[in-house]
């Protein structure tokens, strides 16, 4: 196998929304604990949204994958969305990602839409889902049944992010969980309330088409631990 990394695009919440959620977290653990329901808890820190996973990638395919990204980022102003609500994939009643939602997400959905033509353009594979932004803050190891842990605080509203930027990161994967580095950080160009530009800055199809990826085991799920072609289905 080629040099790679496994990548994907994404924001972080802000420092209050995280600690929020953190303190959240804990109470559920606590709860969960309680209910004999093992959860995998992600570290504050890696709190993100994901806009667009790309898997495992060539290093030579980085580039391009950044100017890419240069070229969406170019024609975006600033926005403020909020983290709030809690749920599970695919459903409370057989869960395995438990994740805090997104409020005024539509911002966050033509981002990610945005980015994901660009990338499809250097021939990575689209996401057929319908994009639904969150935060996941635990997994479990077995799918189970969490709805009565996480009822009780499911309607909380942890905080508001102001974003004027996206991160390309890799994901590294280690025994104590998934550790992120940030590999390239693109700013908004665009002044806020300022109109879109009308021109696109075109991007070129690598060779034969494809971003120079070699398929392993990790292609199956995103960043978020979702099967390919799934999504969460309920609150």
């Amino acid at each position: 196998m080629r040099p790679g990394k496994r990548l994907f695009v994404g924001v972080r919440i802000s420092v209050a929304a995280a600690n929020t959620l953190a303190g959240c977290a804990e109470t559920l653990a606590r709860r969960a604990r309680d209910a004999g329901v093992e959860l995998r808890w992600i570290a504050p820190a890696n709190y993100h949204v994901t806009l667009v996973f790309l898997g495992w990638t060539g290093v030579d395919a980085i580039s391009p994958v950044c100017d890419a990204l240069a070229a969406v980022t170019a024609t975006e102003g600033r926005f403020t969305f909020r983290t709030s609500r809690l749920g599970a994939f695919p459903s409370l009643d057989k869960a395995s990602v438990l994740w805090a939602g997104i409020e005024d997400g539509a911002p966050l959905g033509r981002l990610a839409q945005s980015i994901g033509e660009a990338l499809a353009a250097l021939g990575f594979e689209r996401d057929v889902r319908p994009y639904h932004p969150h935060v996941t803050i635990a997994r479990l190891p077995a799918t189970r049944a969490i709805r009565d842990v996480v009822l009780p605080m499911a309607e909380q509203m942890f905080g508001d992010t102001k974003i004027d930027a996206v991160t390309l990161f890799e994901s590294e994967t280690k025994s104590s969980g998934s550790v992120y580095h940030e590999v390239e950080k693109l700013t908004f160009k665009r002044a806020r309330n300022a109109p879109p530009e009308r021109e696109k800055r075109q991007t070129v199809a690598l060779e034969q088409g494809t971003p120079d990826r070699e398929p392993d085991e990790t292609q199956t799920q995103t960043d978020d631990g979702w099967p390919r072609g799934q999504g969460p289905t309920d609150s």
